[in-house]
């Protein structure tokens, strides 16, 4: 039988519902909901449903910890796959191997790395989302990047096909990766040993900068624009004139202008009506064509 939005409901019935609002489970906490909303609980039910969603042809969207996501007010058509199970946020620790599961916190990930004496992922701290959504878009800052440390990662094609990509499969540029697959489940890292202490205090300068820099009180996603080469799109977005500027119920912030702030009220189309207004200012004042890091469903 060709799998149906309905029958797919039936087949995983008891990890499936129907209409789930989606804004209480992304950080911007705006957008309609999804028409099947589903909690996978092992990796094995989570290539299954992806197998039968490629048989039916059914658009397939993966939420993982909602910081890199803007959900549209009329919601998500086809299947919303939500990974946050205890078989996808396990960590583990082996000499200088770090396994994380893909719905690991970035942040517990970054606290246990260091805690063992390892170096790397300090340069993340006060990133948001989890590890799966952090491989995929090379989350990271000025002083470093998840994928430089990235050996292996477990994916899962839209076909519902599960491997293994190792190092020589893998590249990673700014905020984004050669991982083109609808899922990662997990990855494995190489870390550098060091001084737990050096470390932690290396990583609190880099926490009190971000802290007195980003909106990090307010409700609002991680960065809005990637940085375009040679710049970057706060300070482009600043010297436009924009830190302040309203739509609606979001405004961008006035702490770091590629943050874009929600407050009660707002909607998701106050949101790409602001975006479309600082990339429209930005192109006129600097000729440059801002590109979203955010991702719009």
């Amino acid at each position: 039988m060709v799998a149906s939005i309905t029958n797919l409901q039936d087949e995983f019935r008891d990890i499936s519902r129907a209409d789930v609002p989606l804004a209480p489970l992304t950080w911007l906490k705006i957008g309609g909901p999804a028409q099947l909303f589903m909690e996978p609980r092992s990796v094995d039910e989570l290539q299954q449903i992806v197998t039968r969603c490629h048989e039916g042809s059914i658009p397939v969207h993966v939420l993982g910890g909602g910081s890199n996501v803007l959900i549209r007010d009329e919601g998500v058509s086809g299947i919303v796959i939500h990974i946050k199970a205890p078989a996808f946020t396990e960590i583990k620790i082996t000499g200088n191997r770090v396994t994380a599961g893909a719905a690991a916190l970035l942040s517990h990930l970054v606290t246990q790395s260091v805690e063992a004496g390892l170096g790397g992922l300090d340069a993340l701290v006060g990133i948001p989302g989890t590890v799966g959504g952090a491989i995929k878009g090379n989350a990271g800052g000025r002083t470093g990047s998840i994928g430089q440390y990235v050996k292996t990662v477990s994916v899962i094609t839209g076909k519902g096909e599960r491997f293994v990509r190792k190092d020589d499969e893998l590249s990673f540029t700014y905020r984004t990766s050669s991982i083109n697959e609808i899922l990662v489940t997990g990855c494995e890292l190489e870390l550098t040993p060091e001084d737990p202490e050096v470390i932690a205090h290396r990583m609190k300068k880099i926490w009190v900068m971000k802290k007195n820099r980003q909106p990090m009180s307010f409700q609002s996603a991680g960065c809005i624009f990637k940085n375009p080469r040679g710049s970057h799109a706060g300070e482009l977005i600043e010297q436009a004139g924009l830190k302040g500027t309203k739509v609606g119920n979001c405004e961008v912030s006035d702490r770091h202008a590629n943050f874009i702030v929600t407050h009660e009220g707002c909607t998701s189309a106050d949101v790409l009506t602001l975006i479309d207004l600082v990339r429209s200012k930005v192109a006129e004042k600097h000729g440059v064509k801002l590109e979203l890091e955010v991702q719009i469903w």
